[in-house]
C-alpha cells in the first residue's frame, strides 16, 4: 500500500512541476508577501514621522493674550485670529484644518472628524488648551494666595513596569499580518493542484484510465492529497522565509522599529513551521474534497474561489478583536492557527493550546479523506456528466 501512495504521489508532484500554472502559484504568490510587509511598514513609518507642520493649522475666533502667544510659539502653530466669519472663511477654503471658538470660559474646537488631517490636528489643539488650562488655573491660585503646587498635584503618579514589552502596536500588526498572507499564500496556492489533480482528470478522461490500473481508491486519494499538501508546504515554508528577510531588514529600514527586535524568536519559528505544515494538510484535503464533487475544471474553481476569503478573514478578525485564546478556540479551524501563531508571538507558549490544535486538525484532516474515500468509490460521483 504504501508504494502505491508512494507512486502516486511522484506521479501526481511530477505533473505538478511540469505545470507552468502550479509552479507559479507555488512560488511566485510568496514573493507579494515582502512587498506587502515593506509597504505596511513604509505606511506606517510616513503616519509616524510626518512632520509637525502638516498638522498644525488652526484658526482662533478671538485674540490671544501674551500667555497663549507664548504656547503658541512653543507648540510651533500656524494660527490665524479674527471674527467668526473670517475665520470660517479661512477654514471653508482649507487654509486652516480646525478653528476654535471662545464663549466665555468655553474653548469649541470646531473640526472635521472626517477629514485626516483635521482629525490629527485636533491632538495638538487639545494639548495647547491643556496647557493655556493650567496656566490659567496657577494665575488663579496665585491671586488668591494659594499654594498652587499642593492645590494642583495632589496626587502623584508613578510607573513601575513588571513586563516590559519589547515589542509595539506596529510589530504586533506587522508580523501578524505577515503571518496572515503566508496562509492566503499556502491556500491559493493548493486549489490549482488540487483543481488539476481531480476535476482536472475527470474532464480530460484520464481518471478512468487511472482506476484501471490495481490500486485502490485509498492509495490514489492519499497520493493526490500528498502532492497537494507538498506543494503547499514548499509554498508556506518559501513564503515565510521571504517574510522573516522581509522582517529584518524592515527592521534595518524603518524608523518605527527603532530599538526593536520585530523579527521572531526562535521557538516561535519553530512553531510557526509547524502552523504551516499542519494548515497545508488542511486546506489541501479541503481543496481536494470540495474539487472532487465538480464536474469540470472550471466549476472546480469557482467552488474554491471562497475558500481564500474563508482562510483570511476570520483570523483577520480574531487578530484585530484581540480574542483571547480558549480550550474551545484552541480546537477550531481557521481560527486556532492564527490565535497560537499570536500566542507564540507575544511569548505565551501554552503547549496544551498547540496540542489541542494538533489535534483538531488531525481529525478534521482524518475525516476530510475519509469523506473523499468513499465518494470516490462512488461511479456516480466520479463519471456523472
Amino acid at each position: 500500500m504504501k508504494s502505491k501512495v508512494f507512486l502516486m504521489l511522484k506521479k501526481e508532484l511530477r505533473e505538478v512541476f511540469r505545470d507552468k500554472k502550479s509552479l507559479s502559484m507555488m512560488l511566485l504568490t510568496p514573493f507579494l508577501i515582502p512587498f506587502l510587509i515593506i509597504g505596511i511598514s513604509l505606511l506606517f513609518d510616513s503616519q509616524v514621522n510626518s512632520s509637525l507642520d502638516d498638522f498644525n493649522k488652526m484658526g482662533f475666533t478671538y485674540e490671544f493674550d501674551f500667555a497663549e502667544e507664548d504656547m503658541a510659539k512653543y507648540y510651533n502653530l500656524d494660527y490665524k485670529t479674527g471674527n467668526e466669519e473670517e475665520i470660517k472663511k479661512l477654514y471653508d477654503e482649507k487654509k486652516i484644518d480646525l478653528y476654535i471658538k471662545k464663549i466665555d470660559n468655553t474653548y469649541e474646537i470646531n473640526y472635521d472628524e472626517n477629514n485626516e488631517k483635521s482629525a490629527q490636528t485636533v491632538y495638538l489643539a487639545e494639548k495647547f488648551l491643556e496647557s493655556y488650562k493650567k496656566y490659567r488655573q496657577q494665575k488663579y491660585l496665585q491671586e488668591h494666595n494659594i499654594n498652587s503646587e499642593e492645590a494642583l498635584e495632589v496626587i502623584n503618579i508613578t510607573y513601575n513596569t513588571i513586563n516590559k514589552k519589547e515589542d509595539n502596536f506596529y510589530v504586533n500588526y506587522t508580523v501578524g499580518y505577515a503571518f496572515l498572507f503566508v496562509i492566503m499564500a499556502i491556500t491559493i496556492s493548493a486549489t490549482y493542484p488540487a483543481t488539476d489533480a481531480t476535476a482536472g482528470e475527470k474532464e480530460r478522461g484520464t481518471l478512468e484510465t487511472l482506476l484501471a490500473f490495481p490500486i485502490k481508491s485509498k492509495d490514489i486519494i492519499l497520493g493526490k492529497f500528498l502532492s497537494v499538501s507538498t506543494t503547499s508546504i514548499i509554498t508556506g515554508l518559501f513564503g515565510f522565509l521571504l517574510s522573516l528577510v522581509a522582517l529584518f531588514y524592515s527592521n534595518k529600514w524603518f524608523s518605527i522599529y527603532e530599538d526593536l527586535n520585530i523579527l521572531p524568536s526562535l521557538p516561535t519559528i519553530l512553531v510557526t513551521i509547524l502552523i504551516i505544515v499542519l494548515y497545508s494538510f488542511l486546506i489541501s484535503g479541503l481543496c481536494v474534497a470540495i474539487a472532487s464533487k465538480a464536474k469540470s475544471f472550471k466549476e472546480a474553481q469557482s467552488a474554491l474561489t471562497p475558500l481564500t476569503f474563508i482562510c483570511f478573514f476570520p483570523g483577520m478578525i480574531s487578530f484585530m478583536a484581540n480574542i483571547k485564546t480558549t480550550n474551545l478556540i484552541a480546537l477550531i479551524p481557521f481560527i486556532n492557527h492564527i490565535q497560537i501563531f499570536n500566542d507564540v508571538n507575544s511569548g505565551n507558549i501554552n503547549s496544551l493550546h498547540i496540542l489541542l490544535m494538533v489535534a483538531s486538525i488531525i481529525i478534521f484532516v482524518s475525516l476530510v479523506l475519509a469523506y473523499i474515500i468513499r465518494e470516490y468509490k462512488s461511479e456516480d460521483i466520479l463519471f456523472r456528466n
